[in-house]
């Protein structure tokens, strides 16, 4: 069994690699940046201040904050003591925060700014643990302190680096390492005890897939909360001595990829979703010969990506094609889209529709699309050799993965959650006598090893008929039609399936520009009657080879995009669609009689 702990992780990449960069955020490379040294000297300085405070081996640390290098800080300092961290989305209101603080415990919270630490001064009252406030951009309002004063407390209250070094030295991979709570699709979160040989077991083993290097620069958009972010892109990235560029949020990142040019990107596929988008926009204004040479370039690296996903594999005569289309084209797509340095781009957290993965792949970007849960990171993942769109990959180095009779997935190995904090009765439903985690996933497992996931168990629309559908698959499909840009499938218990759809808006205005329907706003535009004709007509026209009972019945438009402030989606951006069946269930009534 492998033995290392986050605290010799970190040991050992500041004694290999000292002076390079560990993590950075903001357009000027210089700001805010550390090394490696300086990052283990911020986290001993940190250490010392959570000594100062009574935080001992065991204890809890929550961390509200978005990505910045002071979380990377926190973390470090709190597991090169033995301290459990407990990290918190930044989009969860007050209640959220205060049920995770509560449950899991925590005596110290570590906020980014005033406005994520007045969720806890008013959860505070409720928390009988939590006994110190920490912010990490001051002034500090009253009842906390800044990070400059918890330093300043470590250097005069604190133990010595000595001594926290000899309870780092203790720790061992058994040890717990951090209370991750689930995204809460189906209920109240639940927070998962991650020990820290499941912390490091994706650091160990991926190197074995493809090749790292210390060279190579992450940048780190998904939260730091998300398990596919803090296991990929955090340790895996310290692990290796890499570069962690963290971003600054959505509506910065397309350009970020431009100016860090990162060769590592993990991400959600809704994300690689408006990357297609913004790619086939901008190519949608090429004219004349340049547009000819596109679309034979787009044609060509489609069918090279699905040639060579094939067991026979793409013949030379597509190589050479494929050649030349990146040499005209897809060369410069890529700098303009991504910055130019990609290696391959990981996709997880939800399935990836295989439309998609095709295009990443078509314009030359090497998709390698995973699959891991918050109680097992990191399960699967294709391999760069062996990638096939549409699927999850080969189980990772000590991962073992079955199928149970009804078809859902179950999981064990070093990764695996040691228990739900506080939920003896929670545990024993996951994770059965034998060790296997019952994941909720359905899929399969194909001859050669391969995971492919169909949907989630708890997902599964069961109408009023008896008839079970599947929502994800017929989501995907729909999905690719020009004018929907999110659709989410409901109707368990119902006569048939109904649809929340949120219209491309853009090309809606085109069309009733076209049409000449007048519509002073995008309210006026999603209710105006023959918008709804033209959706319904799309959504037929989308839905050959589906069932009829398969197919939507009804349907409501919004012009508001899914969000987790909405509340559509989790903060890991899972579709919350108990929340949407239960919020459009009237309008979805009303429109039931009808098929408009």
């Amino acid at each position: 069994m492998h033995e290392n702990t986050i605290f010799r992780m970190l040991e050992s990449s500041v004694s290999r690699f000292p002076d390079r960069l560990a993590v950075s955020i903001g357009r000027d490379p210089d700001a805010r940046s550390l090394t490696y040294a300086r990052l283990r000297e911020a986290a001993r300085a940190v250490r010392r201040g959570l000594s100062a405070l009574g935080c001992n081996k065991g204890d809890r640390v929550a961390i509200l904050s978005e990505n910045r290098p002071e979380w990377a800080v926190v973390d470090l300092a709190a597991q090169c003591m033995g301290v459990l961290t407990v990290p918190i989305y930044t989009s969860l209101p007050a209640p959220q925060v205060e049920h995770i603080l509560r449950d899991s415990g925590a005596r110290v919270l570590i906020a980014s700014d005033a406005r994520q630490l007045a969720k806890a001064l008013e959860a505070r009252s409720q928390c009988a643990d939590l006994l110190h406030l920490v912010v990490m951009d001051g002034p500090a309002p009253e009842g906390a302190i800044d990070l400059h004063r918890l330093v300043e407390l470590g250097v005069s209250e604190g133990l010595s680096d000595e001594a926290l070094d000899a309870v780092g030295n203790s720790v061992l991979p058994d040890d717990d390492a951090s209370v991750i709570y689930t995204s809460g699709t189906t209920g109240e979160p639940k927070g998962a005890v991650l020990t820290q040989r499941a912390a490091l077991h994706t650091a160990r083993v991926a190197p074995l897939i493809t090749p790292l290097y210390e060279t190579d620069v992450f940048l780190s958009f998904l939260p730091l909360c998300h398990v596919m972010e803090r296991i990929g892109g955090h340790y895996l990235a310290l692990s290796l001595g890499a570069h962690t560029v963290y971003s600054e949020g959505v509506s910065r990142v397309a350009q970020e990829l431009r100016e860090t040019r990162p060769t590592v990107f993990l991400c959600v596929p809704r994300l690689f979703e408006r990357l297609r988008e913004r790619v086939m926009e901008a190519a949608s204004r090429v004219r004349g010969p340049r547009r000819v040479v596109w679309e034979w370039a787009l044609r060509v690296g489609t069918e090279h990506a699905r040639m060579a996903s094939g067991a026979e594999g793409a013949p030379m005569g597509m190589r050479l094609q494929r050649m030349l289309a990146d040499v005209l084209v897809m060369r410069r797509v890529r700098r303009q889209a991504t910055g130019g340095r990609l290696r391959f781009v990981v996709s997880g957290g939800a399935p990836l529709d295989e439309s998609t993965a095709l295009f990443l792949e078509a314009i030359g970007l090497m998709v390698l699309e995973g699959y891991g849960l918050t109680e097992c990171p990191v399960v699967s993942l294709n391999r760069p050799e062996r990638r096939r769109p549409g699927t999850v990959g080969l189980p990772l180095e000590g991962i073992e993965v079955r199928c149970a009779p009804d078809g859902e997935l179950l999981v064990r190995g070093p990764s695996l959650m040691r228990c739900y904090l506080g939920r003896p009765e929670a545990t024993a439903e996951a994770i059965d006598a034998d060790g296997w985690l019952h994941t909720g996933d359905i899929g399969s497992i194909e001859p050669n090893g391969v995971v492919r996931i169909t949907d989630r168990k708890k997902d599964i629309i069961v109408l009023a008929s008896g008839k079970n559908v599947a929502p994800q698959p017929i989501e995907a499909q729909l999905a690719r039609n020009p004018y929907i840009a999110e659709i989410a499938l409901v109707g368990d218990r119902q006569a048939g399936i109904g649809a929340l759809v949120v219209p491309h808006i853009e090309r809606l205005r085109e069309w009733a520009q076209q049409h000449g329907v007048h519509a002073p706003d995008d309210h006026a535009l999603v209710t105006a009657p023959s918008v709804r004709r033209l959706i319904r007509e799309e959504i037929d026209r989308s839905s050959a080879g589906l069932a009829d009972f398969e197919r939507v019945k009804r349907f409501i438009l919004s012009e508001r995009p899914f969000s987790v402030e909405g509340g559509e989606l989790t903060p890991t951006l899972k579709v919350k669609r108990r929340v949407i069946a239960e919020r459009y269930r009237a309008g979805m009534e009303a429109r039931a009689a009808a098929r408009l």
